[in-house]
């Protein structure tokens, strides 16, 4: 499935002025001395390759569930979903490090049932208790089959912002970019019992691109919205 034209190509707006400042100081060093400036040339280098944001393609198919970002499988387990009143679900984490894409982008097709921001630690983001020790955004999502899956943006040890452009209400479709977290850090993703995991603890993904699991299938006793 091709995904609709990419609001800002190559590079995260997020990261605009960042990288508009580094380049800014660096010049302005290096007309002063070309030694001192190389650091602020390598802060820019760095900014540029951190805050891509490549176009996807999301690969065909019902019920897939698309990785929300690109890093490292650290976790396909079952867990209780706090986040939807505790239910069982299938948790799959993703740890990205600072040289993957931090540009995250919605798992399945659905409706935003709730946000919920909270406000934590920042512990190596690829260690289990980040998910519940760590500052964290959770965003619930119904798909129109009537399941309920979560994607939780959550810091990483560095990372100092976690921006979530959606809003309760509004309806996604998978691989629309939906958000950012700068400078390492994780998203898990908790979908409905039954659901079929399609990668495994240690295998690299991409955002939108790698299919992370698949839906079970309609029954009369799927998830239902809180």
């Amino acid at each position: 499935m091709k995904i609709p034209p990419y609001p800002h190509p190559l590079i995260a707006r997020e990261g605009w002025g960042i990288l508009a400042g580094g380049l800014v100081v660096a010049v302005l060093v290096s007309t002063w001395s070309w030694w001192v400036s190389i650091p602020f040339w390598i802060f820019t280098v760095f900014a540029l390759q951190f805050f891509r944001d490549p176009a996807r393609e999301a690969p065909e198919g019902e019920g897939l569930v698309l990785s929300p970002a690109d890093g490292r499988i650290v976790c396909v387990e079952d867990a209780d979903d706090p986040y939807a009143q505790g239910r069982k679900a299938l948790k799959i984490s993703v740890f990205m490090n600072v040289f993957n894409v931090h540009s995250n982008r919605v798992p399945v097709d659905g409706s935003v049932q709730s946000i919920e921001y909270f406000p934590g630690k920042f512990f190596n983001a690829a260690l289990d208790k980040a998910s519940l020790e760590n500052e964290r955004n959770a965003m619930v999502l119904q798909t129109t089959d009537g399941h309920l899956v979560t994607a939780c943006q959550v810091a990483g040890l560095v990372a100092k912002r976690i921006l979530c452009h959606a809003r309760v209400g509004q309806s996604l479709y998978a691989g629309q970019r939906y958000g950012f977290i700068r400078f390492g850090s994780r998203v898990d993703v908790y979908l409905p019992p039954g659901a079929r995991p399609r990668v495994a603890i240690g295998d690299k993904v991409k955002a939108t691109s790698t299919v992370l699991a698949e839906l079970p299938a309609l029954s009369g006793d799927h998830d239902t919205a809180a």
